[in-house]
């Protein structure tokens, strides 16, 4: 972790304060978790490698467009980075509508809805936790037009690198079925959906243990599985 003084101005306030002062005195656990995702990163890819192959050739082959979707988005220390998607909607799609996705999105192509289901489309982002920009668990990166109505309590999650999962991303599963029924997906998510997911992610960081993100990622697996 960087020291305090070391900290972009904007998270420097008494907000973020006690967030800090607890990860501060968890040095060797945050040690662990870099190593475990360093480890777990490159197992997988290795393991996954037959199947991310195949997700590949079938993005390509059911749409016009590249194989990964790549979009800006907001890690530790404020850093913008992009992340990376297997594709799984049309070209272009963050130009044709919202920044969120609703259900039954028209964007969204025939074989980007069986990735989604099961997730499938992130595994492309083991890629982001070996650079160092994401880790397995941890708050879900936003594009940076979120980040900038975050509170200021909220940049405390910016204290650890982004996540490919979370307990808020489990109990949100279903978010974009809440987004298709409102009027403007990013009035209700920002003003509503992501205050509600923040509650999640800062009090995990209150109770941040290298086990509770091993048991994140087992209740994950579960849940995009139904188990």
């Amino acid at each position: 972790m960087r020291k305090w003084e070391e900290l972009p101005d904007f998270m420097r306030t008494e907000a973020v304060r006690p967030y800090y002062d607890i990860l501060s005195k968890k040095k060797k656990s945050l040690a662990a978790k870099r190593v475990f995702d360093i480890a777990m990163a490159s197992l997988l890819l290795v393991l996954l490698s037959p199947i991310m192959l195949i997700i590949a050739v079938a993005v390509k082959l059911d749409s016009k467009g590249e194989i990964f979707f790549r979009q800006e988005r907001v890690t530790q220390y404020g850093k913008i980075f992009k992340i990376y998607k297997f594709r799984t909607m049309v070209k272009d799609a963050d130009k044709l509508g919202s920044q969120v996705t609703t259900q039954n999105d028209a964007r969204v192509t025939r074989i980007g809805r069986f990735l989604r289901k099961y997730r499938l489309d992130e595994t492309a982002q083991l890629l982001n936790v070996l650079s160092g920009d994401m880790s397995f668990v941890g708050t879900r990166p936003e594009v940076p037009k979120y980040v900038e109505r975050y509170t200021d309590e909220m940049y405390a999650t910016l204290l650890l690198p982004a996540g490919i999962t979370s307990e808020a991303s489990i109990m949100y599963k279903d978010e974009e079925k809440l987004l298709a029924e409102a009027v403007s997906a990013d009035d209700v998510y920002v003003n509503h959906v992501l205050p509600q997911k923040m509650e999640f992610n800062l009090k995990n960081i209150k109770n941040f243990s290298l086990l509770g993100d091993i048991k994140t990622a087992q209740h994950t697996v579960c849940a995009v599985l139904d188990i």
